[in-house]
C-alpha cells in the first residue's frame, strides 16, 4: 500500500498530465455579472472632473470615465512587457506566438507573449522572465521600445515592447520547459515573420481573434514590404 506522498505524487502527476493536454481553445465564459468595486483584483474605474483647471480647449468642463490597472508597481513606469521574440532559423526568422483564451473577448487570442513586471524589474528583466516562464525559450534582448499605451481613450494601460533573440543552436532551447502558473493555458507556436499578415487574416477566418500587437507587428511588415522601407 502507498503512503500519503505517493498518493499526492500520483494527483499531482495527473493534474500536470492533464493540463499538458488541455488546448486554449477548451475554455469558455459561462456567465458573467457586474462586478464591485471592492471586489475588484486587477483594475478600478476612475470619473475624471475636467473642471477647475482642467477644462477642455474649448473652456468647457467635462468628465471622462476610464480604467486603471490596479497592479503597477510604484517604483515602475509600466503596467508590463509585450515581447516580440525572434527565433533563429536557417529558413528565416519566426515570431513566437502563444495561442490563449481571454475572457473579456469570449475567444481564443493571437498573442504574443506579454505580462506584467514586478517590482524592482526593468522591462528587459521581466522580458526575459516572462518569455522563460510562458514559453520555455531563453533569449537575449537587442532593443526596447519607447513606452506605448494600449488604449489611451479607455485606460491608462502601458508597456514597453522588448525585442529577444533566440539562439536555437542553445541546448536550454531545445527540451522547453515552461513554468506556468495554475490558471494559464497557452499553446505556443511561431510564423515565419513574412508570412504573419497572411496568417493573421487565416486566423481571423478560423475564429480566433488578434491581439493588436500582432496585428501591428503584421501591417508594419506588410507596409515594409508595400513601400520597399
Amino acid at each position: 500500500m502507498s503512503d500519503g506522498g505517493d498518493a499526492l505524487e500520483l494527483i499531482a502527476a495527473s493534474l500536470k498530465m492533464s493540463k499538458s493536454t488541455s488546448k486554449a481553445s477548451d475554455a469558455k465564459v459561462l456567465a458573467t455579472e457586474p462586478l464591485m468595486i471592492k471586489d475588484a483584483r486587477w483594475t478600478r474605474l476612475v470619473l475624471y472632473a475636467l473642471g477647475g483647471p482642467l477644462l477642455d480647449p474649448l473652456g468647457k468642463q467635462r468628465i471622462w470615465e476610464h480604467a486603471e490597472r490596479a497592479t503597477r508597481p510604484e517604483d515602475s513606469p509600466i503596467d508590463g512587457v509585450g515581447i516580440v521574440a525572434i527565433l533563429q532559423r536557417s529558413s528565416g526568422p519566426e515570431l513566437l506566438l502563444q495561442k490563449q483564451f481571454r475572457p473579456p473577448v469570449d475567444k481564443t487570442v493571437i498573442e504574443i507573449p506579454a505580462g506584467l513586471v514586478d517590482p524592482g524589474e526593468s522591462a528587459a528583466d521581466s522580458a526575459v522572465r516572462e518569455l522563460r516562464e510562458e514559453t520555455g525559450y531563453h533569449g537575449v534582448v537587442s532593443e526596447v521600445s519607447p513606452i506605448m499605451f494600449n488604449d489611451p481613450g479607455f485606460c491608462n494601460t502601458n508597456l514597453n515592447m522588448v525585442h529577444v533573440t533566440i539562439d536555437m543552436s542553445l541546448p536550454e532551447n531545445q527540451n522547453l520547459k515552461p513554468e506556468l502558473e495554475e490558471n494559464e493555458f497557452i499553446e505556443v507556436f511561431s510564423l515565419p515573420l513574412r508570412d504573419l499578415y497572411a496568417g493573421c487574416k487565416r486566423f481571423e477566418e478560423e475564429g480566433y481573434a488578434i491581439d493588436a500587437r500582432v496585428g501591428t507587428l503584421a501591417e508594419g511588415i506588410e507596409l515594409a514590404k508595400r513601400w520597399k522601407l
